[in-house]
């Protein structure tokens, strides 16, 4: 899929170096097709990582898609430079009276402070409402999953003993709904997270439906029977080395941290880490676009979504 972006966003040139077809202002006017507007609310705090991952999770089909990059006014970033942010990202109430085809909502490290205690809290559970009726389907990852179940449906979370860090094998429970067409019965993704919501919880939201788990993680991907809105506890987005830096960072800082799990061969964090998920993570973006966004999204953005 061409990934129309501003023609300096840093991110295109490596996109570009690993032959994704990455498409600038210019050469996207000339194209006679109505592309998906896709925002992403971008949470995390080195978020030109976070944009590279992303763009190269929504390469994957013929359909041309607009970025917008999103963040909160109630919070001052403090890990990446103000003239990235003020060149290629808007606020949110730039865009608050815009209708999207798909939202995606990062995690953010903020996992075990209570949510009430966020500093940009309020201004999240505006865009969380925002989206029911402003956007066809919105994805959330990791700790914006745990929000958006907590703010929608009333899902609290809590703390893990120790820190879900590493792949970890997860089953699918249901083939035929299209968000996991394709995946093995069996298949890892990264987890990188403090907190999670109980299975038991979700479960007994009649609204949730539950697609895929782990037993060592539980519950990966959960989504409202209307896919509207879909819950992601992992970080299939993640690159090669996104954990190796978590965890060399986490050393450095003398925080307590295991060795990630099934990522080092023979467990061995001097040896390159091993790239197993990046498949069913394609899979998982190509699903979400083309059953959720675009073969569900009106033709006119202008139209009213259904609350």
């Amino acid at each position: 899929m061409p990934i129309r972006v501003q023609g300096d966003l840093p991110a295109r040139e490596i996109l570009e170096r690993e032959n994704i077809f990455v498409m600038d202002e210019g050469r996207a006017e000339h194209q006679d097709i109505r592309p998906l507007e896709i925002a992403i609310l971008n949470l995390m705090p080195l978020k030109e990582d976070t944009e590279l991952q992303l763009l190269r999770s929504l390469s994957n089909t013929p359909i041309q898609v607009n970025v917008t990059f999103v963040h909160v006014s109630s919070h001052e970033a403090k890990n990446t430079s103000t003239s990235h942010l003020n060149k290629f990202y808007v606020y949110f109430e730039d865009i608050k009276k815009k209708t999207f085809d798909g939202m995606i909502i990062t995690g953010a490290p903020v996992e075990q402070l209570e949510y009430e205690e966020v500093d940009y809290w309020d201004e999240l559970c505006e865009i969380l409402d925002w989206t029911k009726g402003h956007v066809t389907s919105t994805m959330h990852l990791c700790w914006g999953a745990q929000a958006a179940l907590y703010h929608h449906f009333g899902l609290k979370k809590r703390m893990l003993d120790h820190k879900m860090f590493g792949l970890f094998w997860h089953k699918v429970l249901n083939r035929k709904i299209p968000l996991v067409r394709g995946f093995d019965d069996m298949f890892l993704a990264p987890h990188s997270r403090h907190t999670d919501v109980s299975r038991e919880d979700i479960a007994a939201c009649e609204e949730l439906m539950i697609l895929a788990e782990s037993e060592e993680a539980g519950v990966f991907l959960t989504m409202t029977k209307d896919g509207k809105q879909i819950f992601m506890m992992g970080h299939p987005e993640y690159d090669r080395i996104s954990l190796d830096t978590e965890y060399h960072r986490d050393l450095n800082k003398g925080l307590p941290i295991d060795i990630p799990k099934n990522y080092y061969r023979d467990n061995n964090p001097e040896n390159k880490p091993l790239l197993m998920w990046r498949s069913h993570a394609n899979n998982l973006y190509t699903n979400w676009i083309n059953y959720y966004v675009y073969q569900i999204t009106p033709y006119s953005l202008n139209e009213e979504r259904d609350k």
